[in-house]
């Protein structure tokens, strides 16, 4: 019984990580979106450089999500402090 339990926990500390990994990737998307949309709004002319940058920095932000994924995978634990 012990045992499973472990098991368990070592399944859920998996789906935590990523979980938390997507949280704030998207998180972070929406934050870039909103600023996009704020900018665009503010000075439609721009539209172009804005769009050049906040692709750039969503990419940024999914790749946190993708990092979480490779971490769940492999079994590597996330560092701390």
């Amino acid at each position: 019984m012990p045992f499973e339990f472990i098991s368990i926990l070592a399944e859920l500390h998996g789906n935590l990580s990523f979980g938390i990994a997507a949280a704030g990737a998207g998180i972070g998307i929406g934050s870039v979106g909103l600023g996009a949309a704020l900018a665009v709004g503010r000075n439609p002319g721009a539209f172009g450089k804005v769009l050049t940058i906040s692709l750039i920095c969503m990419a940024l932000a999914e790749a946190i999500a993708i990092f979480g994924l490779i971490f769940v995978f492999t079994g590597l634990d996330i560092p701390k402090g």
